[in-house]
């Protein structure tokens, strides 16, 4: 019997602990009088819950803040961006995205065009305090969506004492000329807390190293060392409005993120260099380009009794996405639509969400909690092309899970889960395909055959997870980890029901409407060590997956014009496997140096090659001199080249990377500005991010960039 592991306890115990942390914390503070509270919040963390834990806290995300909320936690090891030109990003958790990794704010999953390697991750990194990501598999209390992992944005903390509080931040970038700023106003009165943010951001075509790319063997030239039509911008407000009294807290969030950025356009169809010549305005956006706008309402209610706490979200999602391209057809027949003849793809993507947690604190050994979600989509769609076709997608779950804590040393916690889900995908044709086929001499039988984008499914689907893990802390210097489980993943609509060019990624992908669910076993441990000036930290892990989901090349040739072979969703047992890894030591009582790496391993075993997009291995050695307000380090980037690529999927050579930066606390008029400045890439080096959504086209990622950061805080406390 095969077993591979990792943390379908991971989802248990990191998940409840991020889910319920602070709702748990005032339970336990009566309940457990052995909780030492000399620890940080990442240590008590990491003894609550079994799960591979990471926090980045508000010193993290100020020294990596670059406007772009996943280019800067990918500075976490086993944590990837999936580059979507400067602008925005997409995450991987050890090898994993797409539909395999959640993103939570405000305790409701973030729900998008996930599955697409050209879509992006639509959040305001202006509005972020505090992450918490949990490595691995966590669809014990977040359902599938979960199975790589959870980037959970902890909630705002609430000042204790009555003010009017707020902040300016101006943030400025030379590798693309962004220009933006961020202010927020708050007050805190009684048992109310509310805040307003309001961020905007511009900027102009991005400049990269190099001023000549190649793609299918044609060079094209990049004018400037500019990519033109990378230009964007990005508007986005979120209300927060919560009260607390007593043992009830209700809060009330309104978000709107909306984001247009232009797409090369080199990386829509075959490329014309008539199309890259310079316009002479690096800040205009040209067609063809993409627009997102994503609108999220959701309320949090809690109670707490004395040893029990029932809490509940609800959340509705409106994102909307379209691809604008000038009008282009395949076929001679298809007429130019007579609204918005240039949109080429559009998804209307609805969601509503709703969930019920519990947690009972039997006694000062044990704790227990219960879950139930539930979740349902409607997604319709609009242009003159096709990709994916209306669908809606309906989920509801239910999970428990208990923990036992015999002494502080010790804790043991194990769980199940099941969910079940249905997914109804309608019916599409295209006639404009079916007069084509018929012209190219096709028979009737073909032609009735490829008419149709989208066949009418039906599918229902039900599965389960389960976990065990412990917590072992014989000492304060040594804290150990493992978990062991079983996880799932139902699949997207994408991979049932797809059918279409995507030029995202440059194929012709089609779905199945066969798979079944995704099913894999996990085993994740981690261990630290603390002493002295010496700090260490690993942490291995292994899948194994029954029945993976993934794009394989079919060798057979589109009928579409111009497409290529077929990339079909399919099925097949695979193995990620890896680790992460780090030692920091106090070299001086200000100065110190850390090392981290991470390192992940992929196998089709049916084929017995690599399966694609898997992340190269990446080192970080970073110095850093710290004393009262004043900060500076010094980075060595080291990665990897990737030459375990999949089928048609390119190689990637390695790159050094040299990185410098620095902050200061200065006080002014009773306030401390604070002011970071960084360079990243300070050689300019050439190199490729194996992720990126332009590596298909040959285009190195953006060169040089000074960033200049600064943030003025200020609060007025009532009488």
């Amino acid at each position: 019997m095969r077993i591979g592991i990792i943390p379908g306890v991971l989802g248990l115990l990191c998940i409840a602990l991020s889910a319920q942390a602070q709702h748990s914390d005032s339970v336990r503070s009566v309940a457990l009088p052995e909780v030492v509270v000399a620890e940080n919040y990442q240590q008590l963390q990491n003894k609550k819950t079994t799960l591979t834990l990471e926090v980045a806290g508000r010193n993290f995300l100020r020294k990596h803040f670059t406007g772009n909320f996943m280019q800067a936690i990918e500075n976490i090891p086993g944590v990837q961006a999936m580059d979507i030109g400067s602008g925005f990003s997409k995450p991987m958790i050890r090898g994993m995205g797409f539909n395999r990794v959640a993103v939570l704010e405000n305790g409701i999953k973030q729900e998008g065009q996930q599955w697409g390697a050209d879509h992006g991750l639509e959040l305001d990194a202006f509005n972020v305090d505090a992450v918490n990501v949990i490595k691995g598999p966590a669809s014990l209390l977040y359902g599938s969506d979960a199975m790589g992992g959870v980037i959970d944005i902890a909630p705002v903390q609430v000042p204790v004492e009555n003010m009017l509080f707020g902040d300016v931040t101006l943030l400025g970038k030379s590798v693309n000329g962004t220009v933006g700023a961020s202010l927020m106003l708050g007050i805190k009165k009684n048992a109310w807390y509310t805040r307003l943010r309001y961020s905007e951001q511009h900027f102009g075509d991005y400049r990269i190293p190099t001023d000549t790319i190649v793609y299918l063997t044609q060079k094209m030239p990049v004018y400037g060392r500019r990519l033109k039509n990378t230009a964007g911008w990005e508007r986005n407000i979120n209300f927060f409005t919560q009260y607390q009294k007593e043992g009830y807290k209700s809060n009330f969030v309104v978000s709107n993120v909306f984001q247009k950025t232009g797409f090369f356009p080199g990386t829509h169809g075959v490329p014309d260099l008539s199309r890259l010549e310079d316009d002479g305005d690096s800040r205009n956006i040209e067609l063809p380009y993409s627009q997102v706008n994503h609108l999220k309402v959701t309320t949090h209610q809690q109670y707490t009794w004395k040893t029990f706490v029932l809490s509940g979200d609800m959340g509705y999602q409106n994102n909307h996405r379209e691809e604008w391209s000038a009008f282009h057809t395949h076929y001679g027949s298809q007429p130019l639509p007579k609204t918005d003849p240039d949109r080429e793809l559009g998804f209307n993507l609805n969601t509503f969400s709703f969930s019920a947690k519990g947690l009972l604190v039997g006694s000062s050994s044990w704790e227990h909690r219960m879950g139930w979600d539930s979740q349902f989509q409607r997604n319709t769609i609009s242009g003159y092309s096709f990709l994916l076709p209306e669908y809606e997608r309906f989920t509801t779950g239910v999970s428990w899970l208990t923990m036992y804590r015999p002494d502080n040393r010790l804790s043991v916690s194990g769980g199940v889960r099941y969910d079940y889900g249905r997914m109804r995908v309608f019916a599409h044709d295209d006639p404009y395909l079916a007069t084509y086929l018929q012209e190219q001499g096709y028979d009737a039988e073909h032609v009735e055959l490829y008419r149709w984008n989208s066949r009418r499914v039906n599918r229902n689907f039900g599965d389960y997870s389960l976990s065990l893990g412990l917590v072992w802390t014989p000492s304060a210097r040594h804290l150990l980890k493992v978990n062991v489980g079983r996880s799932f993943r139902l699949p997207g609509a994408n991979e049932l029901a797809s059918n279409g060019v995507h030029h995202g990624t440059f194929r012709h992908e089609q779905g199945d409407a066969s798979l079944s669910s995704e099913q894999g076993w996990q085993m994740d441990a981690s261990y630290q060590l603390k002493y002295g000036r010496l700090s260490l930290y690993v942490s291995p892990f292994v899948n194994w997956f029954s029945n993976y989901i993934f794009l394989r090349p079919t060798g057979d040739w589109s009928v579409l014009p111009h497409t290529g072979q077929i990339y079909r969703y399919t099925q097949t047992e695979a193995l990620f496997a890896g680790a992460e890894a780090s030692a920091e030591f106090s070299i001086l009582p200000a100065l110190s140096y850390r090392v981290s790496g991470e390192y992940v391993y992929t196998y089709n075993c049916d084929e017995h090659i690599p399966l694609s997009f898997s992340p190269p291995a990446v080192l970080h050695n970073t110095l850093t001199w710290q004393k009262k307000r004043y900060m500076l380090y010094a980075e060595w980037q080291s990665i990897a080249k990737q030459d375990r690529v999949d089928r048609n999927e390119d190689r990637t050579p390695g790159a050094n990377l040299f990185h410098l930066g620095g902050s200061l606390d200065l006080p002014v008029a009773g306030t401390e500005v604070e002011i970071t400045l960084t360079v990243r890439n300070l050689f300019n080096t050439r190199y490729y991010n194996h992720l990126s959504f332009y590596r298909k086209v040959e285009i190195p990622e953006p060169g040089r960039n000074f960033q200049l950061l600064i943030k003025v805080p200020f609060k007025k406390l009532f009488k």
